[in-house]
């Protein structure tokens, strides 16, 4: 719902949220207790064999966090280890555990974890308990050596040995208050309890690092050619991200003009129907996320925006000596 969205990042809190502060104060209740629950270890966590960094965020929509787990899965294979991949596979019907292969359909596995396995080349499972993901990926590919978790910060059946959080510097944290009156899944002291977190395009007072998003040669959602930057050509930009704001602004910085919009759900499952709105003169533009969902009935003339995320060295360095502190890697 958009539109909630859109007011939980108002200056003046809406009057209507005000009707939402019971449910708020409900949801805070639930999770605060299934998170002592584990806290205490009267609920068990799973603790796996090998090293696991969870890359999440405290708030709804779009942060930044699937080009945040690239970068970090490029960095850990620079430093000799063999990384591998677990996600929720948001959106995605299954059945899990299911490893995601080039030939994957977004619909079983999720949009995001198709971009990544694209993108990574590393081994990517995807179930909603992370612990079968785990499981799966250690009977298939047994020399992998750490785990990265695409999201799962509000997973704690799964024990972590780094969290690295996410936050959009540019809408912060809205109205700072918890779901449904606001964008938060967790409170905002939950930053003071995380070594890194990272705000993405610009500084932000809870964060230590800064990472900063580049855009990388637009792609044929069709084929996944790359192909040069138009010059002086109108195009329909769209987007079902949780900010797609950040992808217009994007588009223009280097010079697009956008005639049209078209602005869907995050994780959307996109059909040919939704596009006969649009006028066909003017060439598509897409996020990557949703160019693995139209890659099947694309035409020729729309592309796709690639992202990479840039993190700075110290947060990198910092990660792979606090991995090693704690396992001994085995070249």
């Amino acid at each position: 719902m958009k539109w909630l969205e859109q007011a939980w990042y108002r200056p003046r809190l809406a009057p209507f949220l005000y009707l939402l502060l019971p449910l708020s104060l409900l949801f805070w209740l639930l999770s605060s207790l299934r998170r002592n629950l584990y806290r205490l270890r009267i609920l068990k966590p799973y603790r796996a064999p090998l090293p696991v960094v969870v890359v999440g965020n405290i708030s709804v929509g779009g942060t930044g966090k699937t080009p945040a787990v690239l970068a970090i899965v490029k960095s850990l294979q620079s430093q000799g280890w063999q990384p591998a991949i677990i996600s929720r596979g948001y959106g995605g019907q299954g059945p899990f555990p299911q490893t995601v292969s080039a030939t994957s359909a977004a619909s079983a596995v999720g949009d995001e974890p198709k971009l990544l396995q694209r993108r990574s080349q590393v081994p990517v499972v995807v179930a909603p308990k992370r612990r079968q993901a785990i499981e799966h990926l250690l009977q298939e590919t047994p020399n992998i050596d750490v785990v990265v978790s695409d999201d799962g910060l509000q997973h704690y059946a799964l024990s972590r040995d780094a969290e690295i959080i996410i936050i959009d510097a540019q809408r912060g944290l809205g109205n700072g208050l918890l779901l449904p009156a606001g964008p938060l899944r967790e409170p905002a002291a939950r930053l003071k309890q995380a070594e890194w977190v990272v705000a993405n395009s610009a500084q932000h007072p809870f964060a230590r690092f800064e990472m900063q998003l580049q855009a990388l040669p637009w792609r044929r959602v069709k084929d996944d050619r790359e192909i040069e930057l138009p010059d002086g050509e109108a195009v329909i930009a769209i987007a079902g991200i949780g900010n797609p704001q950040r992808f217009f602004n994007t588009l223009k910085q280097q010079g697009i003009e956008i005639v049209e919009t078209g602005i869907f759900a995050d994780h959307y499952a996109y059909s040919q129907v939704d596009f006969e709105r649009f006028n066909r003169r003017y060439p598509i533009v897409m996020t990557e996320k949703d160019a693995a969902k139209c890659a099947g009935f694309a035409p020729s003339h729309w592309y796709y925006l690639p992202v990479e995320a840039q993190l700075p060295d110290d947060l990198l360095t910092e990660l792979n000596t606090a991995l090693r502190r704690k396992y001994s890697h085995q070249e």
